[in-house]
């Protein structure tokens, strides 16, 4: 089986970004976006799909997280779509259902090629710490588009928004985890590509 890695690079006017993802790896990770709460979320999100991940970031942090989120968001969906080529052979689906305390979260993916976000988490506090809340949506909306997947996050129950935000990524992990595992040498669709 070849490397499933990329590296990729996004410089903008807002931000300065470099990731390195290599899909088949254990867990490691390097990360230095400039905001603590998304370094810790992208932490877990390594940790809990057993991917290699470093991303660094130098963003417009002095005006708010919205950009810096976003465009990691971005490069990280592209590192994904680089990395996984043709998707042969991989299992293409995922699922999981998280627990975390007081909150379960349910979260389903498919790597077609077709671009969907159904988020449905409501989140009940504005902020954690300094981080804006309703950037996790814009997160996962950017991914979804770049990593071009159809990607469904329901919380099912939860009233501490650390550990929602904290169980959707994981749980969004565990599901890519699960969808990219290789489990046969086809292209997992009956038209041929994905």
């Amino acid at each position: 089986m070849s490397v499933r890695a990329a590296d990729i690079k996004r410089k903008t006017t807002e931000t300065d970004i470099n990731v390195s993802l290599n899909v088949d790896g254990s867990g490691k990770y390097e990360i230095d976006t400039g905001v603590g709460f998304l370094n810790h979320m992208l932490e877990l999100f390594a940790r809990h799909g057993s991917f290699d991940l470093t991303v660094k970031c130098d963003g417009d942090t002095h005006i708010d997280a919205h950009h810096t989120a976003e465009d990691i968001a971005i490069v990280i969906g592209d590192a994904f779509c680089k990395a996984l080529g043709d998707k042969r052979g991989i299992r293409r689906y995922g699922f999981f259902l998280l627990p975390m305390d007081e909150t379960l979260i349910e979260c389903a993916v498919d790597f077609s090629g077709r671009t969907f976000l159904n988020f449905d988490a409501a989140i009940p506090s504005y902020k954690v710490g300094e981080f804006d809340t309703e950037l996790v949506e814009e997160f996962f909306k950017a991914f979804a588009d770049r990593a071009a997947i159809n990607l469904h996050i329901v919380k099912r129950y939860g009233r501490n928004t650390h550990h929602i935000i904290e169980g959707i990524f994981k749980c969004v992990a565990r599901s890519i985890k699960d969808a990219v595992k290789i489990e046969s040498d086809q292209i997992p669709s009956t038209k041929g590509s994905l």
